[in-house]
């Protein structure tokens, strides 16, 4: 339990509004762990089916996981609004940041001569968004139509976990089973906890998701499956035709699942799309343009089967109601202008050169790291905190692997948006040390 903070309530509703408080407050820290059942409940004078009770809801809302024989702990990224940075990865004044894992802003588009057309086009009036932009839509079901992705079912979300959220919601209900990469996308398994869903570790390797995890996971109850299409988040996987094909048997043999595929890469992949779109009844494939075009730029759209896409749609049109038409119309501006496709295409060489470039000194220095393709590498490591803090030293910051891990062996994640090709053998050279145990030397 952390310094400064005391548990109190009387019913499991108080006890829980007590831990939330400390955590937004941030006298509970990311990992602190809280009271055993028994001792918290001698502590208050309740019953140990009261704290119990009120451990279940921090989990169910995404505060607070099970962290095994150590008992419940507060999440590395709890769903909660806390105090100003607590949950951020800290970078160092000085540092360089090879954790934050966004896109170069160096490698994005201009997007000055897109707004100016836009300015000089009538702007949409009314109530009209609803129904989309039809340019937009156009031209994203011929992109995904040409990699194979029946997109005649369209909608656009305000961005891929936006996508990812409203397809988990079309289909589950809290307490459901949902079969996650391991390691996976941070993001998604802190929206996963707090949904109240309960995840269901997949193992992943270079081709992508394990075909017999998969299978466990369905057997165990999993009633959706979420994949990285390519560029995989933190591991850089990406699926191979003979992968995808051998996860298209498993999904056949359990067609009610749902399957949601995130292709967040698109243009910036070198790697060809295998998509599983139409494996089984209920699908979901999110496109989202942030990496390529830049994070600002809060759109993805999602095709899938008429159900799916019919109950997101009519959900959305209850909440937000559509995606801002002008950042539709800018976004479809920009899928169709030759300069930014020239540029696009520019950024995918440049990010390829970095993340092949510090895979093989990294392996020439004895290392364990995959990193296929994407922006990120994953570096095994014996202690992420030792790692973390050596490279830190070192002046690197990188991302533990605790973020993004349930199952799978210590890692730390190393992101390339940020790295240039000279700097690249003083960084795995650094990367070796910390990850021996020994002391790097700081840099001035």
């Amino acid at each position: 339990m952390t310094a400064g903070f005391a548990l109190a309530g009387r019913t499991a509703s108080e006890i829980s509004a007590a831990v939330e408080a400390g955590v937004r407050s941030g006298a509970l820290s990311a990992g602190a762990a809280l009271p055993p059942i028994r001792a918290a409940a001698t502590q208050l004078g309740v019953s140990p089916a009261t704290v119990a009770a009120a451990y279940q809801a921090l989990r169910q809302r995404g505060i607070a996981e099970s962290a095994g024989r150590q008992g419940t702990r507060v999440r590395p990224r709890p769903a909660l609004a806390a105090a100003r940075g607590q949950f951020r990865l800290e970078v160092p004044e000085g540092t360089l940041d090879l954790a934050s894992g966004g896109p170069d802003p160096r490698l994005l588009p201009d997007l000055g001569p897109a707004l100016a057309r836009l300015a000089a086009a009538p702007p949409p009036t009314g109530y009209a968004g609803g129904t989309g932009y039809a340019p937009l839509r156009t031209a994203a079901r011929e992109a995904l139509g040409r990699e194979g992705v029946d997109a005649a079912e369209l909608a656009v979300v305000g961005g891929a976990l936006d996508g990812v959220e409203r397809l988990l919601g079309a289909h589950l209900l809290p307490g459901d089973r949902v079969a996650v990469e391991d390691p996976g996308w941070a993001n998604l398994l802190d929206l996963v906890a707090a949904l109240g869903l309960r995840p269901v570790p997949v193992r992943v390797d270079d081709a992508g998701p394990d075909p017999q995890g998969l299978a466990d996971a369905l057997r165990a109850g999993a009633r959706a499956v979420v994949v990285t299409s390519r560029a995989h988040n933190p591991t850089g996987a990406s699926v191979t035709a003979p992968r995808a094909a051998d996860l298209r048997a498993v999904l056949a043999a359990h067609p009610d699942a749902l399957v949601i595929e995130d292709d967040h890469a698109g243009e910036l992949s070198v790697e060809p799309l295998h998509p599983l779109a139409g494996a089984t009844g209920a699908w979901g494939f999110v496109r989202s343009v942030s990496k390529p075009f830049g994070p600002d730029l809060r759109l993805a759209v999602v095709a899938g089967d008429a159900a799916t896409i019919a109950r997101l749609t009519g959900r959305q049109r209850l909440g937000t109601g559509w995606v801002s038409l002008v950042l539709q119309r800018l976004v479809a501006d920009l899928w169709g202008d030759p300069a930014t496709a020239a540029t696009v295409a520019r950024a995918r060489a440049e990010y390829e050169a970095r993340r092949a470039a510090l895979v093989d000194a990294l392996r020439a220095r004895g290392l364990t790291v995959t990193g296929r393709t994407g922006l990120n590498v994953w570096l095994s490591v014996p202690d992420e905190t030792a790692a973390v803090a050596r490279l830190r030293e070192a002046g690197y910051a990188v991302a533990p692997g605790a973020l993004y891990r349930i199952a799978t062996p210590p890692a730390v994640r190393i992101t390339v948006s940020a790295l240039d090709l000279p700097a690249i053998p003083a960084l795995a050279d650094a990367a070796a040390k910390a990850a021996s145990g020994a002391l790097p030397t700081p840099t001035a």
